[in-house]
């Protein structure tokens, strides 16, 4: 029979977990131990723990399979709240291990350090943001325990949480045996994709809009061939970029009165809307007039089909897939848009010239076709817009969410899966998790960092320009990241950073800062029309 610890890391393994993000402390050291001893999977340690859950969120997302964080009880574990939060809103299914106190010590009649209220404070705050959870305190239970909650990461794509007791680490248990994907009916996903195939014949301008869930469920493929079959054109959501990367069917992304006319028209003036794996929220829709209108839309989201005013439960996106192409007849190709499809800057002028975060992206289409195109990762702000205008490439981005200090730790957790990352991230940003590029040395790293750093927390500013706690100084990132094992250069005019990104590209086994100087008061041409488009909403809600 196994221990705990050991039947726990094998169950991870073959749920599809492909390593291990922590830091540990002594309520989790036994476990860290056989982690280190064991060589199930690859681990990696960072140097604050919100770091850990981004980089295993960024993980999973590239990957497809489980992200793990491994941490200590109390302050180890109510640090990584915030990463966890974001997971969940971005539906990213982040396996969390927290190390315990013992029963002895439960028991013992003090208050333990790391304690906050009760010793189970750490369990019901971790319920706000996880979908299940499992205290493993007792070995009989244990293995079946884990099987349920690890299900429900897969199924759900949702974070789950579990506390493992110190003095459990070595106690025998029975191996984890997988529980069986629950399907939905046959009679339900039969009338289902019945229904939605009938209004799609009968519709005149179909359009389908994808998100983030047709990832995490592993239909990418499966949807754009979809998509083909119906003769249906597709756009991304804002929080969905990168999707279908390389795919032809990708008519641009929708982001409504910021985006491109001809493609918003698209969408809005269609007289049904597919939505596969969307997450109905602000940063996606606050700028668009009708795409919740129930008599136009279809909504396969969350286990969960909604046609009209029909809802079809517990019926996962995978099947509903597979159903609706299993039954659908080959259909012509419809028009993508009313023009020639979404093009993205190119051709920078290298010249001595201020560089404005539109010229940024302009730089990286232009590397992209020098160098081939390389997955990203983005930070919430004038980046994450300034990305919208970079080729369709790979993205992770807390585009939904929007919580700072995502895009470094992410970065690295996508370099840890053995691809090189494209990073982007402004200076107030960085100033949060910038620094964990200093692990990069130990682990043989080397991302390429794009830093924007307008000295200012300029997202903020566009919204209200009159506040000056948005001035920032200037820490003058290029020279720490020399410090801490990396090269930086800092460059303020096009001609600097086209040739700083191409001495990037061509530097390995370390990584790469390019600290681009940007003036305040500039943002790309995205932030602009989506600023323009949000105060104007705003102003029809008064």
């Amino acid at each position: 029979m196994p221990t705990l610890a050991n039947a726990l890391l094998d169950a991870l393994k073959a749920h599809g977990a492909n390593e291990i993000f922590g830091i540990p402390g002594d309520f989790v050291l036994p476990f860290f131990k056989v982690i280190e001893k064991s060589g199930t999977l690859p681990y990696f340690t960072l140097s604050h723990e919100p770091a850990v859950g981004f980089a295993a969120d960024a993980a999973s997302r590239y990957h497809g399979g489980l992200g793990v964080a491994v941490v200590t009880y109390g302050a180890g574990a109510f640090n990584l709240v915030n990463s966890i939060a974001g997971a969940y809103a971005e539906r990213s299914p982040v396996v969390v291990i927290a190390g315990a106190p013992g029963a002895r010590e439960r028991t013992s009649g003090y208050l333990l350090h790391h304690q906050v209220r009760t010793v189970d404070s750490q369990l019901a705050v971790f319920k706000e943001v996880t979908c299940a959870q499992a205290v493993l305190n007792d070995p009989a239970t244990a293995p079946a325990e884990i099987a349920r909650v690890l299900r429900s990461a897969l199924e759900l794509s949702l974070p789950v949480y579990i506390e493992l007791p110190r003095d459990m680490v070595d106690a025998q248990v029975e191996p984890v045996v997988r529980l069986p994907r629950r399907e939905a009916d046959p009679g339900a996903l039969a009338e289902c994709c019945d229904e939605i195939l009938g209004r799609i014949a009968k519709a005149a301008s179909p359009v389908m809009v994808v998100d983030i869930e047709i990832r995490r469920y592993g239909v990418e493929k499966d949807v754009a061939a979809l998509a083909r079959k119906l003769g249906v054109p597709v756009v991304t959501t804002f929080m969905g970029r990168g999707l279908l990367e390389g795919e032809d069917v990708v008519a641009g992304t929708y982001l409504g009165a910021a985006g491109d006319p001809a493609l918003s028209a698209l969408v809005e003036n269609a007289d049904l809307v597919l939505m596969f794996g969307v997450i109905l929220c602000d940063t996606n829709f606050a700028l668009s007039n009708n795409m919740t209108d129930p008599r136009r839309t279809v909504l396969a989201t969350g286990r969960e089909v909604q046609i009209g005013h029909h809802v079809y439960r517990d019926l996962p996106l995978a099947d509903l897939v597979a159903g609706l192409d299993a039954r659908a007849a080959q259909q012509p190709q419809r028009p993508r848009n009313s023009g020639n499809g979404i093009s993205y800057p190119r051709g920078l002028a290298a010249d001595s010239g201020a560089i404005a975060p539109s010229d940024i992206a302009t730089a990286i289409n232009d590397l992209f076709d020098r160098h081939g195109a390389m997955p990203m990762t983005a930070d919430i702000g004038d980046c994450l817009f300034t990305a919208m205008e970079i080729d369709n490439t790979a993205l992770a981005a807390p585009g939904y969410y929007a919580g700072m200090g995502f895009g470094v730790p992410a970065g690295i957790g996508v370099a840890m899966t053995g691809l090189r990352p494209l990073i982007l991230v402004g200076d107030g940003a960085f100033q949060m998790t910038g620094w964990e590029l200093g692990n990069c040395k130990r682990y043989g790293l080397d991302p390429i960092v794009v830093l924007f750093n307008n000295c200012s927390w300029e997202m903020l500013r566009v919204f209200q320009p009159e506040s000056k706690f948005n001035d920032l100084d200037d820490w003058h990132f290029a020279q720490v990241a020399n410090a801490i094992g990396g090269v930086g250069e800092r460059v303020a005019t096009r001609a600097e950073l086209a040739v700083a990104l191409d001495r990037a590209v061509e530097r390995r086994g370390v990584f790469s800062l390019v600290e681009v100087m940007l003036p305040r008061g500039e943002t790309s041409h995205t932030l602009a029309r989506f600023v323009t488009g949000f105060k104007a909403a705003r102003e029809r809600m008064k």
